[in-house]
């Protein structure tokens, strides 16, 4: 299951565990599935912030065979105090929690809440998630931590998801972003917040941020040191320019790469023609979000593909 797992240090001390992005290559199953492509298929990294016997280990990743990786790796550098930072609930980020369970998780009380509301369906997911383990230590909009030399903050937001955490250091001017930022666009899981998504996405920018690692990118951008704040730009005027044009009868047969040829051009993502998908999904989940409203309903859902 980690054959082609890699492991990057875009920073000292700061280790991407990253997966996916290989042409014909899944690790489930030939069918549509959660895993692989809503997040082999894509890329994904999970990290970990590393001083001395130290460590904060954001996202558990796919699988626990990947998380079992994580603590081998952080084991052979002498690792032995652990510590796990859920950047929200959905399958990729939380699948891997088991093996860390003799660990402090930390989340924010919105992300305990949907993985508890959320445990028989996240047993029932293709491959499924059991046992769904909690957080055990909960903090509300700002958590501050101190590793080595090093101030984290964690802090919410919702983008992407109701109960985003990010992860800022800002000594470093860096952000660990989970989904809330995404290389090429981001899912849209909750087609009813996106007006809330765009807002909050303004209140990241007002951070003094100058390197970004997001949890689904390019390698060799998160590699190199991560990506700048285009990247936040990119995605606001994605979700900005999609909400616009969504009645455009027309819109599902404009590509993706047509549709952000301006981010593009910009440098502040790169096209990756497996979202093109991604989009297509994207346009479907606020069309059936608006004929839900349209026919009385309101329910948000999430559309990864099983996840």
């Amino acid at each position: 299951m980690t054959a082609t797992l890699r492991i990057l240090e875009p920073a000292p001390g700061i280790f991407a565990y990253y997966d996916g992005r290989i042409a014909g290559k899944r690790l489930h199953a030939p069918e549509r599935n959660w895993l692989d492509d809503g997040a082999y298929s894509l890329g994904i990294a999970s990290y970990a912030i590393v001083s001395g016997r130290q460590a904060l280990v954001y996202d558990t990743h796919i699988s626990l065979d990947h998380a079992r990786f994580i603590r081998e790796h952080l084991a052979s550098l002498g690792v032995r105090d652990i510590e796990v930072v859920l950047s929200h609930w959905h399958t990729d980020h939380i699948a891997g929690n088991a093996v860390f369970s003799d660990c402090m998780i930390i989340a924010n009380p919105q992300t305990a809440l949907a993985l508890v509301e959320n445990d028989r369906l996240l047993g029932e997911k293709t491959p499924p998630i059991r046992p769904v383990v909690l957080p055990n230590r909960l903090f509300d909009g700002r958590l501050s931590i101190a590793y080595g030399t090093r101030r984290i903050e964690l802090l919410q937001f919702n983008i992407h998801s109701a109960d985003g955490t990010v992860v800022w250091l800002p000594g470093e001017g860096l952000l660990l972003a989970g989904d809330t930022l995404e290389d090429t666009v981001t899912y849209v899981s909750e087609p009813d917040n996106i007006a809330q998504h765009i807002r909050e996405l303004g209140r990241l920018s007002e951070l003094p941020i100058r390197r970004i690692l997001p949890n689904h990118g390019d390698e060799g951008r998160i590699s190199g040191g991560g990506y700048d704040v285009g990247l936040i730009e990119a995605n606001r005027r994605y979700l900005h320019r999609l909400g616009r044009r969504i009645d455009d009868p027309d819109l599902t047969d404009v590509s993706l790469e047509t549709f952000l040829w301006e981010e593009l051009a910009e440098g502040w993502i790169s096209y990756f023609e497996p979202y093109e998908r991604v989009h297509q999904d994207n346009i479907a989940a606020i069309r059936a979000q608006k004929a839900r409203h349209g026919a009385g309903g309101n329910k948000s859902e999430n559309n990864r593909p099983n996840g």
